[in-house]
This record gives C-alpha cells, sequence and structure tokens, in this order.
C-alpha cells in the first residue's frame, strides 16, 4: 500500500477499533455488523432492491474497516445469481492491513472473504482503481478528500451509505456541498442511509434534493434516516 496518512487508533475490548482523530468508534458498539444489516443494508430496502434489478452501483462515504463492502457482499453472494456489483469507497485516512484484519477479527463468517479484501489492499494507491473481487463484484476504494472524490466519479450509485464519522466530530462528512455531490451522482429513484438523525445533515440532504425519513435506529439508538431522490 502506498504511504497514506492514518487515523490514530486506540482499542477497546479487543479488537474495536477508535479514532483518536475524531473522537469516535467505527461502527456500533454492540455489534457493528448487525448495524450494517439494519442500517445500510435495511435502509437502502437491499437486498430486494438489487433482486429487482440488473447491475447496481453502491457508493459509501467512510470506508473504514471494510465491514460495510464485506457484509454487502456476503448478502450479494448469496442473493443474486445475475448481474454485477460495484462498491464505490470514499476514504481519507485508509486503516493498515493489519488494523482491518483485527477490527474483522469478531465475525468470522467474514473471514473469506475479508482475506481476499487483503490480498489486494497492498496495491492501493492514489490513483482509483478496480478490484474484481470475484466475476460479478468490483470494489473501488478512493482515497482522499471526500468531496473531491465524489465530484470527480462519475457515478451515479443505485444507493449510498452515508457512514463517516459522527457529525458533531467529523462535520467535513456531512456537509452541504458534500450531500449536493452525493445527490448529484445518485440515480433518480436511488436511495441513501444513515445512522445518524441530525437535524442539519437532514436539511443538507433535504436541500440536495431527496426526500429525508426517520426511522427507528440500531440497537436502542432512538432514529437513524433514509432518503429517496425523486423520479
Amino acid at each position: 500500500m502506498a504511504h497514506f496518512e492514518q487515523d490514530d487508533l486506540t482499542w477497546s475490548e479487543g479488537d474495536m477499533p477508535y479514532s483518536r482523530r475524531f473522537g469516535d468508534y467505527f461502527y456500533s458498539q454492540s455489534d457493528g455488523q448487525a448495524e450494517c444489516r439494519h442500517v445500510f443494508l435495511g435502509g437502502n430496502g437491499l437486498p430486494d432492491r438489487w433482486n429487482m434489478s440488473g447491475d447496481f452501483t453502491i457508493g459509501e462515504l467512510g470506508f473504514g474497516t471494510g465491514l460495510n463492502f464485506l457484509e454487502t457482499w456476503r448478502n450479494w453472494r448469496e442473493s443474486r445469481s445475475a448481474g454485477s456489483l460495484s462498491f464505490v469507497s470514499f476514504e481519507a485516512f485508509p486503516m493498515a492491513a493489519e488494523h482491518i484484519e483485527r477490527a474483522l477479527a469478531s465475525w468470522p463468517e467474514l473471514y473469506g472473504l475479508a482475506e481476499k479484501l487483503l490480498a489486494h489492499w497492498p496495491s492501493l494507491s492514489g490513483i482509483p482503481t478496480d478490484w474484481a473481487m470475484d466475476e460479478r463484484t468490483t470494489l473501488t476504494v478512493t482515497v482522499g478528500d471526500a468531496l473531491d472524490g465524489v465530484r470527480n466519479w462519475r457515478g451515479p450509485a443505485d444507493a449510498w451509505y452515508l457512514d463517516g464519522f459522527a457529525p458533531a466530530r467529523n462535520p467535513d462528512m456531512w456537509s452541504s456541498d458534500l450531500m449536493q455531490a452525493v445527490a448529484d451522482r445518485t440515480k433518480r429513484g436511488g436511495t441513501f442511509a444513515s445512522y445518524t438523525s441530525a437535524g442539519w445533515v437532514r436539511r443538507n440532504l433535504q436541500a440536495a434534493g431527496y426526500s429525508v425519513e426517520k426511522r427507528p435506529g440500531h440497537a436502542g439508538k432512538r432514529e437513524m434516516i433514509t432518503g429517496v431522490k425523486p423520479t
């Protein structure tokens, strides 16, 4: 892997990474895999939506440990017999391979898929490269400022995972400019989902053109949000 600026991590409960830079955990302290299923898959109507379409593209803000990608890929492999999945993620501070491996150790059902991700990880560079994870799945990790990355990406996405650190600690990841860029690279009828329901984030997404809805959050969190770009 090329030399990139990395986050300053500490670890709690053995294998849960915590960002000192942003003062936040990388995923739910209760169960990051369950959070992905509830918030990002469920919030975007997956796998039902991709089962009704051909090829499907997912955009993500914040690759982190790769947990969202791996859980999505696992569900895709189990539910699809045709079509292709393109997963495009934007990450400013890519984790070292050994940190990804440690963070994913809690989910042995992802082990084989994580091995395939980590086999590609040393080739990560400043130039976005499509990695063929299997014959029907492509992963692209774009390193750098998310706003620049999304604006330079041609898109569009069928669904977005908005998974930056908490808005109060990482406001740039939820800015009006970035939410507009995300909306601009969303298909008509496309969706987003996020664990946060912060009022100013909702307003930024509404101003970008989404219809925004609150839903019950994960693991006792009162609310999350989803949205649709009108057709």
